[in-house]
Order: C-alpha cells, then structure tokens, then sequence
C-alpha cells in the first residue's frame, strides 16, 4: 500500500511568528530516545503498510536539518529494511539556511538525502527580520550554493505577498531567486493563520496584511516569470522545471497511500486516516505505552475519499479525470461534482473540462477556494 514516507521532526530554534506546523522549541532533545520511537513507531506502520518499496520519504517539521545526520543515516535504513527503495527513489530534507545547519549538509546528503527543500523565506533583510527567520540573505545564499554543490535536487521556499509588498519589489526579489537556478520553487502567499503570533499582531494592529488585489496581482506576476523561466506551475504554490517536481507532495495531490511517523504526522492506508500525537512528549508516551504515537485512526467513508481526492487533485495544473476517479471510488461520474456550477465557471474561463478531465485555469487559481466550495457537492463533502 505505503509508497511514500512521512517523517515528522518536531524541533525548530525558534518559532517564526506566521508558523502554525507542529513545531517546538525545547531546551535539550534526546536523540537515542527519539531514534528508538521513530523506529518503533516506522515498523508499526510497514506492518500495516507494507508491500511496495517506497518511491519517496520527506524529513519534514520543525526543522529536520537540526536531527544529527547519523540519525536520519538509521532511519533510511530502517525503512529500506521494512519496505525496500524503489529505483531512483526521491528522499527530501526541510532545512533552514543557517550557518550551522548548512554545515550538516554534506552529512546529509552522505546519509541519503538527496533532495533539500531550503527555507529562504526572502532574499531581502527587512523582510527575513519581519518574518522572524534567524538568517540573513548572505547566510541564505551560501546555504544555498552548499545546497547545490551537495545534494542533487534542491527547492527554494519563499514567502510573498507580505504587507506593503510592490509588484517591483517581488518581481526584482523573485528574478533574483530564479537566477540562482534551482529546479523547483515553493512559493507562498503569507496567510495568517489561528493561533500564530502573526494573527495576535494583525487583530492587535501591529501589522495589515496586503489587500486581496495587489496578492491576486503579484499571484499572477508570480506565474508569469516563473512560466517564463522554464519554471511552470504544477500545482497552485510550486513551480519546477519538468521532471523536477515533488514527487514526494505529488502523493498527496494525487490521492495515493503514505505513511506517516512522528509527532502529529497524518497518513493515509487503505481507506484509513492514521493521526499522531501532536505535542512530542505525548507522542513519546504513545509510543513507549503502544508502540506507535497514534492517537486517532478511523476508516473514512468512500465519498469523504472521493471528496478529497477531488480537493487536492484540483491544486494541480494536470487537474483530475473524473472518469478514473469514478471508476476508483465506483461513485458515477454525474455525482462527482456540480454539474450546473461547472458550467457556470467553465463559460466564465475559470475551470476547464476536456473529455472527462477537470483543470482550473491561471484565471481561476487565485480562486480557488471558492472554486472548490461550489464545484464539489456540499453532500459529498458532508457524508
């Protein structure tokens, strides 16, 4: 079933203040004690999903570049002992541009990392200052020039759409980012989100955040050079040259089985959602009483399936094929989605339907929460 594998390591340095991840900062970290549960809790899910080499795992946080390389060294083989690698397999690391992270790399990559995803953030100091980051911009551009000498594939997260943010500005910051040639780019919108200190500073006045038009016109302006620079939109926030995209995030836009370990990871086995104890000690407990950090796991209806499936596949410029989605969740095809509003958002230029694929066109990305909302029947959604 698991053909790829989630890894949560659930410490950062700091908290940056737009972060709602299941991210902590503590004191001290027990790596043997970590190492042991990660293993105890990885063999509990290749019992249950097991069968198929794995074809992609993400180290992801928190801060995985923080974990020793020796540790992440047990783990790979750990989990090429429980379900064997699939050729070319994709194994991706979140780090953080830091000095002293940056000086793990080649241990990383060593180890068998072979795909960095790199927190940049911004290649600007006021914004890298406003957005809580550790790093400056020198700092983040010799993290990334080790990135690339080191590993084979790297991804440049930035974060855009900041209050006060001109279309200059982000063009000027953006051309600078896809000069330095990475194969693919993560780049997000700043959204403020529940519960960060972010949201306590807007509900404060502290800060405004950009208004929705200038963030739908630097939405656009973000497409248009990454297009332009070979660097196409696969999916509504990540850009890769062909045959450099996330093969790892591909499974979960496309619906497909992982497995997910640590603290508060989510995963998905044979039509069974699995949910880890979020706070990292509760989750040690877990295992240590059970032998896996699970505190929820519950079958999910075949229509919630179908509905997801269609929310994540509609992130993605390839979009979904009802007809297979049809046929996979033996729901008919007229019941998949609201025929009467497609055609509505289809004569407007918004969605696209070709033989039985359904794609969101540029146009209707920046929409496309809204989009979801009407396309995909509320009674799918609610059942």
């Amino acid at each position: 079933m698991a053909r790829a594998l989630y890894i949560h390591w659930p410490f950062c340095a700091r908290k940056c203040p737009y972060c709602d991840f299941n991210s902590h900062v503590r004191a001290s970290v027990d790596h043997a004690a970590w190492q042991e549960a990660l293993i105890a809790d990885m063999r509990h899910e290749a019992r249950l999903a097991g069968g198929e080499p794995l074809a992609s795992i993400f180290f992801g946080g928190g801060t995985p570049s923080l974990m020793p390389p020796a540790l992440v060294a047990v783990l790979l083989a750990e989990a090429e002992r429980l379900w064997g690698f699939a050729p070319g397999i994709e194994i991706t690391l979140e780090a953080n541009p830091s000095s002293v992270e940056a000086e793990r790399f080649a241990g990383l990559a060593a180890a068998g990392v072979n795909r960095v995803s790199l927190g940049l953030q911004s290649l600007d100091d006021e914004a890298l200052k406003f957005l809580g980051r550790l790093h400056d911009v020198a700092e983040g551009l010799e993290a990334f020039r080790t990135a690339t000498r080191v590993f084979e594939r790297v991804n440049a997260d930035l974060i855009y759409a900041r209050p006060g943010q001109t279309m200059a500005g982000w063009r000027e910051e953006l051309s600078r980012a896809i000069d330095l040639g990475a194969g693919h780019l993560s780049l997000y919108q700043l959204t403020i989100e529940a519960g960060t200190r972010f949201a306590t500073d807007v509900r404060t006045g502290a800060f405004t955040p950009l208004d929705d038009d200038p963030a739908a016109d630097l939405f656009a302006l973000t497409r248009e050079l990454t297009a332009d620079a070979g660097l196409p939109a696969y999916e509504i926030s990540n850009h890769a040259r062909p045959g450099d995209e996330s093969r790892h995030n591909l499974t979960y836009w496309r619906y497909q089985d992982y497995a997910g370990i640590g603290p508060g990871a989510h995963g998905r086995r044979g039509g069974r959602a699995t949910v880890r104890h979020r706070k990292p000690e509760n989750w040690l407990a877990a295992v240590a009483g059970h032998g896996n950090g699970i505190a929820e796991e519950r079958a999910l209806a075949v229509s919630e399936q179908a509905a997801e499936a269609l929310l994540m596949g509609l992130r993605l410029a390839e979009g979904v094929d009802l007809a297979a989605l049809s046929e996979r969740f033996h729901i008919p095809a007229n019941q998949l989605i609201d025929r009467e509003r497609l055609r509505f958002h289809q004569s407007l230029g918004l969605v696209r339907f070709e033989g039985a694929r359904i794609t969101v066109t540029h146009s209707g990305m920046p929409l496309l929460d809204a989009l979801l909302g009407e396309l995909v029947p509320g009674e799918l959604v609610a059942a």
